[in-house]
């Protein structure tokens, strides 16, 4: 509908021949290459799809993992309090030797400190940092025994284990093996 001259369609062919110039060789390889690299990305994007299942699939793992291991944890140190009192009760001939987890809300029972608190017969309920070498040896061997009866190795050497105590604790010290 539009007239042109003839100057004005020679412009405007000079321009779309400048503008196909600019687009540079036409690439007849082009099908093949986008071939190639499709088949590369499906390649990748399954690999890449697979790894995040994997890694749902860990994280799935550990977090069963983590449950399980803070179940039976608190299981076995119900275990081990109870035993610990006994041995501390067979080697002091008395007295009162408990476990307790120290927790706080940054800390989950996995992470948390035990605190051992011994009570020798004829003395008032205290922390372990507070007793004598003796004690604290004595208390510590109570301990050891108690992990012992509940997992019995089936052999245990014990070297210098009494070092630290007096003649009557290493009496009871040895009445106490004999007694195993």
């Amino acid at each position: 509908d539009e007239v042109y001259t003839l100057a004005e369609l020679k412009k405007r062919i000079a321009e779309v021949k400048e503008e196909i110039r600019r687009l540079g060789d036409v690439n007849v390889n082009a099908i093949e290459d986008y071939k190639e690299l499709n088949e590369r990305y499906t390649f990748l994007k399954t690999q890449h799809d697979d790894l995040i299942e994997a890694e749902q699939t860990l994280m799935q793992i550990i977090e069963e993992l983590d449950t399980g291991m803070r179940k039976q944890f608190a299981e076995k140190f119900a275990d081990i309090q109870r035993e610990f009192d006994k041995a501390f009760k067979d080697l002091f001939g008395g007295g009162k030797g408990t476990l307790e987890l120290v927790e706080d809300e940054e800390h989950d029972l996995l992470e948390c400190g035990i605190r051992i608190i011994a009570q020798p017969p004829g003395k008032k309920l205290q922390n372990m940092m507070q007793l004598s070498g003796g004690e604290k040896s004595l208390t510590a061997i109570a301990l050891l025994f108690a992990i012992q009866n509940l997992k019995p190795s089936p052999f245990c050497l014990l070297d210098e284990i009494e070092a630290a105590l007096d003649d009557s604790n290493v009496d009871r010290f040895a009445k106490y093996l004999h007694k195993l």
